[in-house]
C-alpha cells in the first residue's frame, strides 16, 4: 500500500480495458467477433468527468474492434492497444501534456499493470483484481471490473476536487 495521494492533482485517468471497463470475460460469437460487457455507470462517469475537464486514456494489452467502438462512443482521448509495457504510453502522455506522475490515476487489474501502478499519483484496482495487484495500489474499489469500478474511481477523484 502506498502513501495517500492528493487527488486534487489528478488531471488524467488511465484505464486498463479488460477487467476494469469490462468484467474481463471475452465471449466469441459464431462469426468470431469479440463480445464484451461494459457497464453504463462507467460510461456516464467518463462522459461527465470529460465535461468537467478530466482527460482519459485506455491502455490495453489486447486489441479489438469492440475496444475501438466503446472508446469512440465515450469520446475517450487516447486508446493504446497491444501494449506489453504500459509505462511507455504513460511516458508519452506525460510529455504530450507536460504532466507529472502525480497528475495521473490508473486502474488496472492484473500483474502486467503493476509497473504503471507504481508510477502514477493514484493507483487503484477493481475488487476483482488479482491479489498481487491489490498490494500495489492506494485504493481497492468496492466494485468489480465491468460493474462500476471505473465510475467509483472517477467519482472519488471528482469529489476530492469539489466537482461533484
Amino acid at each position: 500500500m502506498k502513501n495517500q495521494p492528493d487527488l486534487t492533482k489528478i488531471k488524467m485517468i488511465l484505464m486498463d480495458l479488460d477487467g476494469c471497463l469490462t468484467t474481463g470475460h471475452i465471449v466469441y460469437s459464431s462469426s468470431g467477433a469479440d463480445i464484451k460487457l461494459f457497464h453504463t455507470h462507467d460510461g456516464f462517469g467518463i462522459t461527465r468527468a470529460k465535461e468537467l475537464g478530466m482527460l482519459f486514456a485506455v491502455i490495453s494489452g489486447k486489441s479489438s474492434a469492440v475496444n475501438h467502438r466503446r472508446v469512440t462512443k465515450l469520446g475517450i482521448d487516447h486508446l493504446y492497444e497491444d501494449i506489453a509495457d504500459k509505462t511507455v504510453p504513460f511516458e508519452e502522455l506525460k510529455i504530450k501534456y507536460g504532466f507529472k506522475n502525480e497528475n495521473f490515476a490508473y486502474i488496472g487489474d492484473d500483474e502486467f499493470d503493476i509497473p504503471l501502478l507504481k508510477l502514477v499519483g493514484f493507483a487503484s484496482c477493481p475488487e476483482s483484481a488479482v491479489d498481487e495487484v491489490k498490494n500495489h495500489v492506494h485504493y481497492v474499489c468496492k466494485k468489480a471490473g465491468g460493474n462500476g469500478a471505473v465510475r467509483e474511481l472517477i467519482d472519488m477523484i471528482l469529489k476530492a476536487q469539489n466537482l461533484l
